[in-house]
């Protein structure tokens, strides 16, 4: 079986060329043309033919076509890649003022099946690796210049922890693209021995947590990993987190219509967060006809952020970028499928 070097961190791929008979400065040179996103030998042309063609015998690289590019009218770009196996996954490329963010997938499908996502209406199928995962922003680095990245895209990272992992460290690594954690944010629904796990690598990245309830009742009527691990329980793993990095945690909270939108909802999310370092972001829910949900009213979701407001609560309201174009996680995937 060949090897995917692209999801081999430094240490590991410079002893797969050791185990190769190349020089070592090899390495370097590899790992420079992975963190690029080339998806063939032919690629890297600072090697010769003849490596190159032993390369292509021992070794893999991802398989990342690009199924669809739709181009938003605010300049919002999203990809349907794609993969070996034929499984697609989607990544967006904002544009922002203060620079260019890439949002990327870390699974096909979810298990997490959150009752309002795209994401998980068919399933996990599998996860990506850290080699599928880099390509995704080199691939968005060709699009434009990027300064930061979130892995909020299709999946749950945590439940590719090891993967994710790996990517963080190629992806910051300064032999290839470089990229500080302070600038990279991952998500999660709360799978709380990951938090804490995380939170003992002491990894400078924002750690973005999807609550959108603030209170079990609500919770688990739209989020089933809070049977497994309530409100409380993530609070908890939260305030470990910032206390182990010090790191502001970014509350993820999806305002859906007479479901989590209410002032008391408001009130009892500015109580549970009271006190920590923590930035809530209140972002309207993106309509899925399968699901049947509905975004809360300008009215609400102005009462909902004066309500924190007044609190004392860091809050924003996302700003939508790219509905013209299915740019919510797992829409234009699930559209794409559903049409085979």
């Amino acid at each position: 079986m060949k090897t995917d070097i692209a999801s081999l961190n430094f240490d590991r791929l410079a002893e797969f060329v050791a185990e190769n008979g190349l020089p070592k400065y090899r390495t370097e040179q590899i790992f420079r043309w992975i963190s690029r996103g080339v998806l063939s030998f032919d690629e890297m042309t600072d090697i010769s033919k003849d490596l190159r063609a032993k390369l292509s015998e021992t070794a893999s690289l991802p398989v990342l076509q690009t199924e669809k590019k739709l181009v938003s009218s605010d300049g919002t770009t999203k990809f349907l890649f794609t993969l070996e196996d034929g499984e697609h996954v989607e990544t967006v490329v904002m544009k922002y003022e203060h620079g260019n963010s890439v949002c990327i997938s870390s699974q096909v499908g979810c298990r997490m099946n959150c009752a309002f996502c795209a994401s998980s209406l068919k399933g996990l199928q599998r996860s990506l690796t850290a080699g599928e995962m880099l390509a995704q922003v080199a691939v968005a680095n060709r699009e434009c210049n990027v300064s930061s990245l979130v892995v909020m895209g299709i999946g749950e990272p945590m439940d590719n922890y090891d993967n994710i992992l790996t990517f963080l460290e190629n992806l910051s690594d300064p032999r290839g693209l470089g990229m500080s954690l302070r600038h990279v944010s991952v998500s999660t629904c709360g799978i709380v021995p990951k938090i804490n796990e995380l939170a003992e690598k002491k990894l400078q990245l924002t750690l973005s947590v999807s609550l959108h309830a603030p209170d079990d009742e609500t919770r688990n009527k739209i989020m089933p990993v809070n049977k497994k691990w309530n409100v409380r329980t993530l609070i908890d793993a939260c305030s470990n987190y910032i206390e182990k990095t010090g790191r502001r945690i970014s509350f993820e909270y999806t305002l859906i219509k007479g479901v989590n939108d209410s002032v008391r909802h408001a009130e009892t999310l500015a109580k549970l967060l009271k006190g920590m370092l923590a930035h809530v972001n209140l972002i309207p829910v993106n309509y899925v006809m399968e699901r049947g949900f509905e975004p809360s009213s300008p009215e609400s979701i102005r009462r909902f952020y004066d309500t924190l407001k007044s609190k004392g609560i860091n809050v924003t309201v996302r700003r939508t970028l790219g509905s013209d174009i299915n740019a919510a996680c797992g829409q234009l995937r699930h559209k794409t499928e559903a049409g085979k």
